[in-house]
């Protein structure tokens, strides 16, 4: 007598399946690593393992396009392994490092070489890698694109690293010329040099706040939309804080620039009036800014003009932050939140009216889109089975010893978040200690 083999490898149930038509009772069913089947709930399916989720929500994996891992160079801040499990365990299933703060930054063929040898068997999720584009490295950003990198980052103003300067506005041209030769990607940490001020040693977020005023992104900004439209490129303006930019990148889209743009769970959950002076933990860069700026970045979600929420994983050591003397001049300026997004952004969604569905775009399918990534962020027949079970209804409070992160110094530490991850799979299997993750490139890689 002979057993038949299962069709499926795995089979989810739940009632609040978020699907790219919207949230419905579905079961997915797995083969081989990808979506095989999206059935209706009580559909027959024969499968290894089945499980119902009942209510608890079943969400594609997200997509995090904005992490600062740090490795080589700076592990004692992150590195592959502390990151990828803290991203798990936040319902992220791929994740693009940023080519910064590691040691040497990937900002040619050879030094991305080094992170991928740095990363090779630490990573429980999926990673690939952006490169970066500094003066003097024009002629790299070809061959970085041909090995697989996303795209590139330039700064505008001071990156906080030696290794990685800024562009100038005409060094940017330079490269986005370059950059528009293929049809890559330039992603701008947005903050005009000349309007910035320089911080006074100081514990008062006020003076910090007002070191780097609104003008300072939106002129950049400007500047930014200005040289995409100049050599027909594609241009992501990163972690936007400022309102006061929202009209102009709301033109250009309707002008037909290719600028996208995205924002940062602490920009949609904190502001600067509820930040108390020496509380080092809130400071980033662009700053927190008032809720005015808040409400706005919510608005800016909902008609379209924000494409994704990413969560600008920034981490160091603590004495970094500066977290003994408060001194907002001298502490590093990066939040710790890869684990978080996903509950930070949901509680803020939900108040605010806005659906499972509506998270589900930010953070999983639109950054997918963005990177070049059709096989992630869609619960969809042929798409990589990257799934999280979600209780959007449960809450916790943020205890910082309970976060992967190598330092997990925080803004949230104490806060009261919804949404609790209750599982997340990779390719159809559990997330564990071990390092399934594979090395992601664009489909034009060589």
């Amino acid at each position: 007598m002979t057993t038949q083999t299962p069709s499926y490898d795995l089979v989810l149930r739940s009632t609040r399946a978020v699907l790219p038509d919207g949230v419905r009772p579905a079961a997915v069913a797995v083969r081989r690593g990808r979506i095989a089947a999206v059935g209706e709930h009580r559909a027959a399916f024969d499968a290894r393992v089945e499980l119902d989720l009942a209510d608890t929500a079943l969400l594609p994996g997200l997509v995090d396009t904005h992490v600062h891992v740090n490795e080589p160079g700076r592990t004692r801040w992150e590195g592959f392994a502390s990151a990828t499990r803290a991203a798990a365990a936040g319902g992220v299933t791929t994740l693009i490092d940023m080519p910064l703060n590691s040691i040497p930054p990937t900002v040619d063929a050879s030094a991305l070489d080094v992170k991928r040898k740095a990363a090779d068997g630490k990573c429980v999720i999926d990673v690939g890698f952006w490169g970066g584009a500094i003066p003097g490295n024009t002629a790299e950003l070809r061959p970085l694109h041909d090995k697989g990198v996303f795209g590139f980052k330039c700064f505008l103003a001071d990156s906080g690293v030696e290794e990685f300067p800024a562009l100038t506005v005409q060094e940017m041209h330079e490269a986005l010329r370059e950059i528009a030769r293929f049809d890559g990607l330039l992603i701008v940490h947005a903050e005009n040099a000349d309007v910035l001020r320089a911080a006074p040693s100081s514990t008062r977020y006020r003076d910090f706040l007002a070191s780097r005023p609104a003008a300072a992104e939106d002129s950049a900004i400007a500047a930014v939309i200005d040289a995409a439209r100049a050599h027909g490129a594609r241009v992501h303006i990163l972690h936007l804080a400022a309102a006061e930019a929202v009209p102009r990148l709301a033109a250009a889209k309707a002008a037909g620039v290719r600028v996208t743009a995205e924002t940062c769970p602490h920009y949609l959950t904190f502001s600067a009036a509820e930040i108390d002076d020496g509380a080092t933990q809130f400071k980033c860069c662009p700053p927190i800014r008032g809720s005015e700026d808040r409400e706005a970045l919510w608005h800016a979600l909902g008609s379209g003009v924000i494409d994704v929420v990413v969560s600008d994983h920034s981490p160091s050591t603590p004495d970094l932050k500066r977290l003994d003397s408060g001194d907002f001049a001298a502490a590093w300026g990066g939040i710790s939140s890869l684990q978080l997004g996903l509950p930070a952004v949901w509680t803020g969604a939900r108040a605010r009216g806005f659906g499972l569905a509506d998270v589900v775009r930010w953070m999983a399918t639109r950054p997918a889109e963005l990177a070049g990534l059709p096989a992630k962020g869609r619960i969809a027949v042929g798409c990589d089975a990257d799934l999280v079970a979600f209780d959007p209804d449960a809450a916790f409070t943020v205890d910082p010893a309970a976060l992967h992160h190598k330092n997990p110094v925080t803004p949230y530490a104490g806060r009261e978040l919804h949404g609790v991850v209750r599982a997340t799979y990779l390719r159809g299997e559990p997330v564990t200690e071990a390092p399934r993750g594979r090395f992601l490139t664009h489909p034009e890689a060589r």
